[in-house]
C-alpha cells in the first residue's frame, strides 16, 4: 500500500513560518512552536521581558492566516464579560440578544494577561478548554481553529498578578523569545526602523486551510512504546523529590498532541522519540511546582526536566 505524501504539510508549515521570519528575525525555533502550538489546537503562552517581540510575534501569526484576530489588552479594570461577552435587553425587539466579547476569533490575542485580576484571567478557563462560552446558562461555540496567544511580563515586574495553576496548566506551550543575536538585531534596526514589517506580510494561508492540517496532525501515527514514554516522562516528574507538582495527566495529553503536529510539520505520518524530547521542557516545565528547598539551592523546572530526559529510558521503534 502506498503511503500518504505528507510533503504538503510540510510545505505549508514551512511558508507560514518563513511568513512570520520576516517579522520576527532570528527567532525560527520559537516560530515553529508557535506554530506547532495552533495545528496541535493548544494555547500559547509567551513570557519575557518587554520589548523583544511577543506581541509581534502573535500579530504575525495572525497576519500569515486569512481568519478572524482580535486583541484583548489586559489591565487590572478589564471585566471578564469585557472578554466572554454579555446578553444586552434589546428595546425594540423586547428581549435580550447576546453581544459577543472578543474571545470570539480565531486568534486571540491576550496582551500582557498577567496584569488582569484572577477573576478576569480565569474568565479564559472554559473558552480554553472546551472552545465554548457559556453566558447565563446558554453555550455558543467557538470557531476552528481558535487559539489564545497570551503574553506575559514575569511577575517580578511591578503591577502583575501571577497567574494561576489552572490557568497556567491550560496553555500546551510556554515559551520565551529571548534576546535577538547580534546580528540579528542589527537586521532588526534596518527592517523596522522606518515602518512595521508587519505591514509588508500578508495571509499564506485562510482558516479552512489551517482546519484542514489540524486535522491531519490528529493522524499522526504514535507508537504504543512512545505514548508509554510520555507517561514515564510525567511519572517521573510526580516522584522527583525536587517537584512538590509533577505534570497531570492533561500535560501528557498535550504532549502527545503537540508531538504530532511536530511530526506533520516535518512531514511525516509518524512520531519519534526526538519529537517528545524536543517539546518536553516547553510543554511540561510551567506545570511543575518546584519544592522550596530544590528553589532555595537553585533547581528550576527546565533542569529538573533535563535530569528527568537523561534518566527516563528512550525507547527503540523500529
Amino acid at each position: 500500500m502506498a503511503q500518504p505524501d505528507w510533503s504538503w504539510f510540510e510545505r505549508q508549515f514551512a511558508d507560514i513560518r518563513g511568513n512570520i521570519e520576516k517579522v520576527i528575525q532570528g527567532k525560527s525555533q520559537e516560530i515553529r512552536l508557535a506554530l506547532v502550538t495552533l495545528l496541535a489546537e493548544g494555547h500559547l503562552l509567551i513570557e519575557d521581558v518587554p520589548g523583544v517581540g511577543k506581541t509581534m510575534l502573535a500579530k504575525a501569526m495572525a497576519r500569515s492566516f486569512d481568519c478572524s484576530f482580535r486583541r484583548i489588552q489586559f489591565t487590572p479594570d478589564l471585566l471578564p464579560t469585557d472578554i466572554t461577552g454579555v446578553n444586552v435587553f434589546n428595546q425594540e425587539r423586547g428581549d435580550f440578544e447576546f453581544k459577543p466579547g472578543a474571545i470570539f476569533a480565531n486568534i486571540v490575542l491576550g496582551d500582557e494577561i498577567n496584569r488582569a485580576s484572577p477573576k478576569t484571567q480565569s474568565a479564559l478557563l472554559e473558552s480554553m478548554e472546551e472552545r465554548q462560552v457559556t453566558v447565563d446558562a446558554v453555550s455558543y461555540q467557538l470557531g476552528v481553529p481558535f487559539m489564545v496567544v497570551a503574553t506575559q511580563n514575569p511577575i517580578e515586574h511591578e503591577g502583575t498578578y501571577p497567574l494561576p495553576e489552572a490557568q497556567l496548566d491550560r496553555f500546551m506551550i510556554r515559551l520565551a523569545i529571548g534576546y535577538p543575536e547580534m546580528e540579528s538585531e542589527v537586521d532588526i534596526l534596518a527592517t523596522h526602523g522606518s515602518h512595521s514589517t508587519l505591514e509588508d506580510i500578508g495571509p499564506v494561508a485562510d482558516a479552512s486551510g489551517a482546519a484542514r492540517m489540524i486535522a491531519a496532525a490528529r493522524e499522526v501515527f504514535v507508537a504504543d512504546s512512545l505514548r508509554r514514554y510520555i507517561v514515564e516522562l510525567a511519572e517521573a516528574t510526580r516522584q522527583h523529590p525536587d517537584v512538590y507538582l509533577g505534570a497531570s495527566p492533561r500535560a501528557s495529553i498535550m504532549l502527545l498532541r503537540a508531538t504530532r503536529a511536530m511530526a506533520a510539520s516535518e512531514g511525516r505520518d509518524y512520531a519519534t522519540p526526538d519529537d517528545i524530547k524536543g517539546l518536553a521542557v516547553p510543554v511540561l516545565a510551567h506545570r511543575l511546582i518546584v519544592s522550596a528547598d530544590a528553589a532555595m539551592s537553585g533547581r528550576n523546572a527546565e533542569t529538573i526536566l533535563a535530569d528527568t530526559l537523561d534518566e527516563v529510558p528512550v525507547p527503540v521503534t523500529g
